[in-house]
C-alpha cells in the first residue's frame, strides 16, 4: 500500500500521463522533465489506456480526448482512473509507483528573480508558482 502523504492523486496521475498532449510539444517538455521521465510518461499512459480501454464508450471517448489534449478529457480520464485504483490495489500500487518517478523527474525552475528598490520604505512582494493559481495579498493601512 502507498503512503497516503506521497501518494499522487487519480487527477495528478492523468495529469501527468498526458503531459506530452497537453503542452506545446516535445521540447517544452524536455525544458520541464527529466529524459527518464518523459519516457515513463508513455509507459504509465499505456498502463492507463490497457486498463480502461474497452471497458466503457465514455471511457474510450475520454481517451481520445485527452491523446489530443484536451483537459476535459484528462479529467474524465481521472475520474474512470480514480474508480480504478480504488477497485484494483495491485494497479494501484503499478501507477503510483511510475507516476512518483515522474514526479520525481520534473526538472526545477532554477531562474532567479530578482527587484531593485528604490524608494524610501518600499516593499515588495514575488512570488513563483508552477502550475495553477498563485494569489498573494498584503492588507495596506494608509491611516497610521
Amino acid at each position: 500500500m502507498t503512503d497516503p502523504v506521497t501518494a499522487l492523486t487519480a487527477s495528478a496521475i492523468a495529469t501527468l500521463a498526458f503531459q506530452e498532449f497537453v503542452k506545446s510539444g516535445a521540447g517544452d517538455l524536455a525544458k520541464r522533465f527529466t529524459g527518464e521521465a518523459i519516457a515513463k510518461m508513455g509507459r504509465l499512459r499505456e498502463l492507463i489506456w490497457d486498463r480502461l480501454a474497452g471497458k466503457h464508450p465514455a471511457a474510450d471517448e475520454a481517451i481520445e480526448k485527452a491523446k489530443a489534449g484536451q483537459q476535459e478529457g484528462i479529467d474524465n480520464v481521472a475520474a474512470f482512473l480514480g474508480s480504478e485504483l480504488l477497485i484494483d490495489k495491485e494497479f494501484a500500487g503499478q501507477v503510483q509507483a511510475i507516476a512518483q518517478v515522474i514526479n520525481a523527474g520534473k526538472l526545477l525552475d532554477q531562474n532567479s528573480m530578482v527587484q531593485h528598490i528604490n524608494a524610501e520604505k518600499a516593499r515588495a512582494l514575488q512570488g513563483k508558482a508552477e502550475g495553477g493559481d498563485f494569489y498573494q495579498a498584503e492588507i495596506m493601512n494608509f491611516n497610521p
